[in-house]
């Protein structure tokens, strides 16, 4: 059973693979029943692909690993808050739990600037849970922009 943590651990371990190939350092991680079906990094430079986010590559490979785009009951776990596009994403695979590490001031949508996530507008929901091993997720972002500015 692989616990929040430790997927969290897979995901940084996917952001420093994208920082070594010169993407944003940010991994994702989709556990269904406590077991990682799907893990991704970045790769928006390497594809010129403006959707190729962790969170939108991992949540692709996830529902072919399960042969269903319905994720119910799935966790998302992500080094940094998705975006609108991936937290709408996340929405509409209907993930049950949404984990992050680092806030996003710039483009955060599950907790900073919304919260796409619990919007009871919407048909779906998911538990969100923000600031999983907060200052590393950060740190690896501040440290690929400190070197790449």
């Amino acid at each position: 059973m692989v616990t929040d943590d430790a997927a969290m651990e897979q995901a940084i371990e996917q952001a420093r693979q994208a920082a070594a190939v010169g993407e944003v350092p940010v991994g994702a991680v989709v556990m269904i029943d406590g077991e990682v079906v799907a893990a991704r990094h970045n790769e928006r430079e390497a594809t010129n692909d403006p959707t190729a986010h962790a969170e939108v590559l991992a949540l692709r490979d996830a529902a072919a690993a399960v042969g269903d785009w319905r994720l119910s009951g799935a966790t998302l776990v992500v080094t940094l808050e998705p975006c609108p596009m991936c937290a709408g994403a996340a929405l509409s695979a209907r993930v049950a739990r949404v984990v992050f590490g680092a806030y996003d001031p710039k483009a955060g949508a599950a907790a900073t600037l919304y919260n796409l996530l619990v919007d009871p507008r919407f048909n779906h929901n998911a538990e969100v849970i923000g600031g999983l091993r907060e200052a590393e997720c950060g740190e690896l972002l501040s440290d690929f922009f400190s070197n790449h500015r």
